[in-house]
Formats: C-alpha cells, sequence, structure tokens
C-alpha cells in the first residue's frame, strides 16, 4: 500500500496549501474594511493557487492509475507501481504544474489594467483579474480553453478510461465479495474526482462571455475549501 499513501499523502499536502494559499486573505477581506491586496502578493496568489490546482487534477489521475494497476494487475502491482515509479510520476505531476501556471499567470499579468482595480472575488483567480483588463482578452480566453483542456480534461479522460478497465475488471470476478472489495476501493477516489472536476471544468473550460461572478465565488469556495476539507473525511472514511 505504500504507494497509495504516498500518493494520499501528497494529496493531503496540497489541500492544506490549497486553504493556507486563499483562506488568510478571505478572512482579512472579513474584517479589514480596505479589503486590499498587492500586485506582487497578487500574482504569488494566483500563481501558487493555480500549481496545487493543476498538480491535484495530474495527481487524481496519478491515483486513478494506480487503482487500475492494483485491480487489473494485482501480481505486478510492486513492480508498475515501485517507490522510484512512483517519485517519477509525481516530479512529472508537479513539472507540469509549475509550466501550466506560469503560462496561465505570465498570459494574465501581461495586459494592462487601468482601473478600476477592484476584483470582484475572494481571491486573485484567473477568470476574475481578467475582467479587470482594459485590452482584447480574447486570446487568453482562447489560452485558458487549450490549457483547460489539456491539463484538466486530458486527466479526466485518463481517470474515465481507468475506470472503465476497471470495471470491466470487476465484471470479470465470479464472486460477490470481491466484486464489493474492488468497487469500495475506488469509491472514495471516484467521489473527489467529481467534487474537484465539476467546478473546476466549468470555471476553466469556457468562454469568457459565460464568466458570472457570483456563480464563480461558490464554485471557487466548493473546489478550494470545501473539496479540500471532505477529502480527508471522504478517504478517512474508506480507511
Amino acid at each position: 500500500h505504500e504507494p497509495m499513501y504516498l500518493l494520499l499523502s501528497i494529496l493531503s499536502l496540497v489541500d492544506m496549501s490549497y486553504v493556507t494559499t486563499t483562506m488568510p486573505q478571505m478572512l482579512v477581506n472579513m474584517v479589514c474594511p480596505r479589503m486590499t491586496i498587492s500586485w506582487g502578493a497578487c500574482v504569488a496568489q494566483m500563481f501558487i493557487f493555480l500549481v496545487l490546482g493543476i498538480a491535484e487534477c495530474v495527481l487524481y489521475a496519478v491515483m486513478a492509475y494506480d487503482r487500475y494497476v492494483a485491480i487489473c494487475f494485482p501480481l505486478h502491482y510492486t513492480i508498475l507501481m515501485s517507490r522510484p515509479v512512483c517519485i517519477k510520476m509525481v516530479t512529472v505531476c508537479w513539472s507540469i504544474s509549475i509550466a501550466g501556471a506560469l503560462i496561465y499567470t505570465v498570459f494574465t499579468m501581461r495586459l494592462p489594467y487601468c482601473g478600476p482595480h477592484k476584483i470582484n472575488h475572494f481571491f486573485c483567480e484567473v477568470p476574475a483579474v481578467l475582467k479587470l483588463a482594459c485590452a482584447d482578452t480574447s486570446i487568453n480566453d482562447q489560452l485558458g480553453f487549450i490549457l483547460g483542456f489539456i491539463l484538466i480534461f486530458v486527466p479526466l479522460s485518463l481517470i474515465l478510461a481507468s475506470y472503465i478497465l476497471i470495471f470491466i475488471s470487476i465484471l470479470r470476478i465470479r464472486s460477490s465479495q470481491g466484486r464489493f472489495k474492488s468497487f469500495s476501493t475506488c469509491a472514495s477516489h471516484v467521489t473527489v474526482v467529481t467534487m474537484f472536476y465539476g467546478p473546476g471544468m466549468i470555471m476553466y473550460m469556457r468562454p469568457g462571455s459565460w464568466y458570472n461572478p457570483e456563480r464563480d465565488k461558490k464554485l471557487a469556495l466548493f473546489y478550494n475549501v470545501v473539496s479540500a476539507f471532505l477529502n480527508p473525511i471522504i478517504y478517512g472514511m474508506k480507511t
């Protein structure tokens, strides 16, 4: 179970970092009448938030592959998911997340912002910041959709493919107890993937004209705070 626990520990680290990146500023905004954030702090918050979000997207795909190997190739599990392999996967995960976040941040902050400099959001998130730009953001919208497809839809497709193969493999198990055990192994992961990817796709894979600040605030709270809070509970119930 070492690979699974390694991935879960990284997921927990990402969730804790998620909350600490945005919640302190959100709490300050609630009690401070000025509710300001410096340009540098806004850029840093946006970049770190994107790194963590993309890392979680890719990490869920790696965890789905881990479940696929464990159920479909149990005898080869220790070879296919050895510690060196896991470390390489995690390294690739963080590399992709840093590169993707850097592209998002650079293309967002290169635009001119003439004012008013009031973000209609809880923190510096790309869709909300782009609405303050006094220039054409169509290139950013197109880039956002392309990156969203690569960083959100592709990992989600890999997750779906893994679970289709897992489902086919489970149907071949004759024992009902064995089938139930295999299904329960994947239930927690399917739950957290649904909670995370649903709001994420709505936020980052849509035309800029669909921007709705009030809806986006609720979605951001859900996948940033609620999802991070529920993840350890869901996995803890499974354990």
